[in-house]
């Protein structure tokens, strides 16, 4: 034959992405969110943002070049994508030192800890805001805009005092109180459209994580179970389930794992909203969800072509 064929391990298709190419886009993604909640909820937001940022790039330099004494990855902006994330879910008001606390956690902790980008076993923002939240609760939980401090429509809806709720434009547009990243529901949803547009990610897991959401708070009766829009457009689902929750390394590898995967997370975020502590919660329920992804693969996996239904190849290998 005169054609020679080279044998390689796996694997044999490659895409045009890389890791560069995708954070990138997720921040491209992100950006208009972003700006739109420092327009609303004002300067000190940007603040906020620039601190996690910078704080996650040079933690994540700094530990790879003095610890490690390995090749830097912030190039491949994984650490400005977790900066960003982290930001976009706590309150402008929160102390600088706080953000970058929690920064560091994020990047330490839970990324570098487990060997660094594609390793980490829960999403690395969410943990640092999981963390966060239960250190400094106050500080979480206080929300301004305009100068004014006022509760949340979630928040309201836990109190049970649902009078004076946004308007849908003032939920489209993000003009109430809120994390500085979550509150412009549009541009959220704008943003995940890209990424899927892009193929980026799968619309699989934020449709299922936020109707299904939607349809259990009705059902148990959350804030009297009549603001179904209320819950899919306040609090952080949508940017939860739209940049959070579709992390590749965190999230299952099957189409019927993430179906399974997004309504475990919607469960969870469900029964927080109605009956837990706090008012949100979609950050315990993906970090929940992130741990048992492992299991939710190993059930899921798909049967290998050519394989016999009572799994003989995954029993035997073969032999």
């Amino acid at each position: 034959m005169d054609t020679k064929l080279t044998v390689s391990t796996s694997p044999h298709i490659h895409s045009e992405f890389t890791t560069r190419n995708i954070m990138g886009m997720v921040i491209f993604a992100l950006v208009p969110a972003g700006i739109m909640g420092v327009y609303f909820l004002g300067l000190r937001s940007l603040g906020v943002i620039a601190a996690c940022i910078i704080a996650c790039v040079l933690s994540e330099w700094a530990w790879q070049k003095f610890v490690m004494h390995t090749k830097s990855t912030i190039c491949d902006l994984s650490a400005v994508v977790t900066g960003l994330l982290l930001a976009y879910n706590l309150p402008p008001t929160i102390p600088i030192w706080m953000s970058v606390a929690g920064s560091l956690f994020a990047i330490i902790i839970v990324k570098q800890f487990y060997g660094g980008i594609g390793c980490n076993i829960v999403n690395p923002a969410l943990a640092a805001r999981a963390m966060m939240l239960i250190s400094w609760p106050t500080a979480m939980t206080t929300w301004t805009i305009n100068g004014i401090s006022g509760a949340t429509p979630l928040a309201a809806m836990k109190a049970g005092t649902v009078s004076g709720m946004p308007s849908l434009w003032d939920l489209l547009t993000g003009n109430m109180a809120g994390c500085i990243g979550e509150t412009s529901s549009l541009l959220l949803i704008l943003g995940g459209a890209y990424l899927v547009w892009e193929g980026v990610i799968s619309a699989r897991i934020p449709l299922t994580y936020i109707l299904t959401t939607a349809i259990l708070s009705a059902l148990f009766n959350h804030g009297g179970g009549m603001f179904p829009i209320h819950e899919m457009l306040t609090g952080g689902l949508l940017i939860g389930a739209i940049f959070m929750a579709t992390d590749y390394t965190t999230s299952p590898m099957s189409e019927k794992g993430q179906y399974i995967y997004a309504a475990g997370c919607a469960l969870l975020t469900a029964l927080i909203r109605t009956w837990g502590g706090y008012p949100e919660g979609v950050s315990f329920s993906i970090l929940i969800m992130n741990v048992a992804v492992p299991l939710i693969d190993k059930y899921t996996e798909p049967r290998v072509f050519g394989a016999p239904k009572n799994g003989y190849f995954k029993r035997t290998g073969g032999k």
